[in-house]
């Protein structure tokens, strides 16, 4: 029985999977995108995670918590000063898992892990979705007040659109 049980151990020694774990972390913050297999994009979004969330926080002692799970300064400096710019509002969340298929060789689960926050046409769409999406879908009780507003502000905007090209023209007839 497995209760209780929760890291995956890859058919790895914890020396080689610890290394493992941290080069492919490190990979992925110089990167932003990396293929592997599923099992290991999965173990290593349990890992990176955490770090990710670390780096929100830039003081020395998270930089060097940091450090002693990566191994690597430029990944850590590119973590401190691009990543943690980028992923400060998100809660959690900061990976993303996309599959594949299956490798011709062996026939693995292959898939691709990324960085939220660095896909940009991905960003893009959601940003565009976000602004329509900002709407509440219940009906508020002040709607209906909210409408009449609106229509007298636009009611109000046409008046003053047609007074000032009733102004305009009054002022080349003058001419």
């Amino acid at each position: 029985m497995r209760h209780g049980k929760k890291i995956n151990h890859l058919g790895r020694t914890s020396a080689h999977r610890k290394a493992m774990l941290s080069n492919m972390a490190s990979s992925l913050i110089l990167h932003k995108r990396i293929t592997t297999t599923v099992a290991k994009a999965k173990a290593l979004r349990k890992y990176v995670e955490p770090l990710l969330t670390k780096s929100k926080n830039d003081t020395t002692h998270s930089r060097r918590t940091v450090f002693s799970y990566l191994q690597n300064k430029d990944s850590v400096k590119e973590l401190f000063d691009t990543v943690a710019a980028k992923v400060a509002t998100r809660p959690g969340g900061y990976t993303r898992i996309f599959k594949m298929g299956n490798r011709l060789g062996d026939n693995a689960d292959i898939c691709i892990i990324e960085l939220v926050d660095f896909n940009e046409t991905l960003v893009k769409e959601t940003g565009a979705g976000a602004a329509a999406k900002g709407k509440s879908r219940r009906r508020s009780s002040g709607k209906k007040k909210a409408e009449g507003a609106e229509a007298a502000a636009g009611s109000t905007t046409e008046i003053n659109d047609t007074s000032a090209t009733e102004s305009t023209e009054t002022a080349e007839d003058a001419k």
